[in-house]
């Protein structure tokens, strides 16, 4: 099993986002035994509750829906239990690398070294701008999850020849 955990500043908006669109290419794709997916803030701004409505409608448009998630600040026990972390920016790449053991470092990335069509590096914040921010982080996380996909299926054919 593979183990994914998508992190933002307060699981609120990309993070959230990047786990439904993930969580439904992972179902389509006939994975969903071979992979674990949740979401997290490096903040505890909002713990408990649910995504951004705006992130939720841009979501819905698009066939994801985010309303039974809750946001959760990251845990200790993320960094041995997950096998990628991944952040949507510098920022929050950086905040877990300083709470990250050592011997889990390699475990942390930008979702967005997974993307194929978009070269910006990271998932811009859309909280304090307005729903076309929701769109362009829908576009990013989409065309990142769908390069992840296939790696975690590239994982799940490994093992299962193993």
């Amino acid at each position: 099993m593979t183990k994914v955990l998508f992190v933002c500043m307060g699981n609120i908006c990309r993070s959230p986002t990047a786990e439904g669109v993930f969580r439904k290419m992972v179902r389509e794709a006939g994975l969903e035994d071979a992979v674990q997916i949740a979401s997290a803030g490096t903040h505890a701004y909002h713990v408990g509750e649910a995504p951004d409505l705006r992130a939720q409608q841009a979501a819905l448009k698009r066939g994801y829906d985010l309303g039974n998630l809750k946001a959760r600040q990251v845990a200790q026990d993320d960094f041995r239990d997950f096998d990628l972390i991944l952040a949507m920016d510098w920022e929050n790449l950086s905040l877990l690398q300083q709470q990250c053991p050592r011997g889990f470092k390699h475990k942390l990335h930008l979702l967005m070294r997974f993307a194929g069509e978009h070269d910006a590096a990271t998932v811009p914040d859309p909280y304090y701008g307005g729903p076309e921010g929701f769109n362009t982080v829908l576009d990013y996380v989409e065309d990142a999850c769908q390069g992840l996909i296939d790696v975690v299926r590239r994982r799940a054919t490994m093992y299962a020849a193993a």
